[in-house]
């Protein structure tokens, strides 16, 4: 209880901030508030202590039941409005960035565990997608601190850096809008960045950002028959599928069954928007639980290696975004 009330404090000041500085994402401002907890003197004891149990009930439990909520914000419609090219695009860029971060992940040397989850957050939807992939894969929850706090890092970087390019690069609304939806990793930080550049970026933005979240469903579903056929495997553990998880865990059905809903158009707006704020909840609560686990102490000295490994990534998706950019809406 003690690490649930400090989780739902800290969602209440993120969104308190949020609403003074729209500029400011509150699911990113939820992990700064984690790092916070972690790190200040008195807190750093407390959070490590009695409120722990309660924080990682928050960053496990709470983050699948975000993830859940998220399918409500991905109409299939509106994804098919954008066109099979662009689709198409989408996926591509997706496969690439998944692919090409890891490799660099493992470039740098990083654990198989880490760069998958790495991978995943970068090429996906951020923090949502490493607890999806964590928990397909059966991954520890202490292993998701490093990758969370990467995924928000260059997220939160990409929100102050690809507004001041728009205008170097020449760029339309239109075109920084599907970089911005292509390129960045989570949902809010796409919001945050886009919106610098008006409703008609924002618009493209949040729809590309939004087809690549329906790519968690597939992406956890490939993860999920990929591990079990490992543990088929000759000198597997004991070859057993009792202890495995299902190939789709029941919270990516969860999420795949809130897309069709949303997709019906059964539902109106109020209930939309019910749904987005307790989303947006759930989320916080989650990421302020993984970054309350961040010790930048350790960080500093573990994390050089990943940081360099992640900006790499970050530039690699950027230019792949901006590509794609360019083909959806040039």
């Amino acid at each position: 209880m003690p690490g649930l009330l400090a989780a739902a404090a800290a969602v209440a000041a993120a969104f308190l901030v949020h609403g003074l500085l729209p500029a400011l994402p509150a699911m990113t401002l939820a992990v700064v508030l984690g790092v916070l907890a972690a790190n200040l003197p008195g807190a750093s004891g407390w959070t490590a202590g009695r409120a722990r149990p309660g924080l990682d009930f928050a960053g496990k439990h709470l983050m699948r039941g975000g993830i859940v909520l998220l399918g409500l914000k991905v109409s299939v419609m509106d994804v098919l409005d954008l066109g099979w090219p662009a689709l198409v695009l989408i996926v591509a860029v997706v496969a690439a960035s998944f692919g090409g971060t890891y490799a660099i992940s493992r470039l740098f040397r990083l654990p198989p565990v880490t760069s998958l989850l790495v991978a995943t957050g970068f090429s996906i939807c951020g923090a949502s997608a490493i607890g999806a992939m964590a928990a397909v894969r059966r991954i520890r929850h202490a292993d998701t601190v490093l990758p969370v706090a990467l995924v928000t890092l260059c997220g939160t970087l990409a929100i102050g850096v690809l507004p001041l390019l728009a205008h170097p690069l020449g760029l339309t609304a239109a075109v920084f809008g599907a970089w911005t939806g292509a390129s960045v990793h989570d949902v809010g930080q796409v919001v945050a960045t886009a919106q610098t550049a008006g409703t008609a970026a924002l618009a493209i933005a949040v729809v590309v950002k939004l087809t690549r979240v329906l790519l968690l469903a597939p992406v956890a579903a490939v993860a999920g028959a990929h591990h079990r056929i490992g543990a088929r495997a000759p000198g597997a553990a004991d070859g057993s599928l009792s202890k495995m998880p299902p190939v789709v865990p029941l919270f990516v059905v969860g999420f795949v069954a809130m897309v069709v809903l949303r997709s019906t158009g059964w539902l109106s707006p109020v209930w939309l928007e019910a749904g987005a704020t307790l989303q947006d909840i759930l989320l916080g609560a989650a990421l302020f639980g993984l970054g309350s686990a961040v010790r930048i102490r350790t960080l500093l000295h573990t994390g050089g290696q990943a940081l360099l490994a992640a900006l790499v990534s970050w530039l690699l998706i950027a230019v792949l975004g901006l590509a794609a950019a360019f083909l959806i809406a040039g």
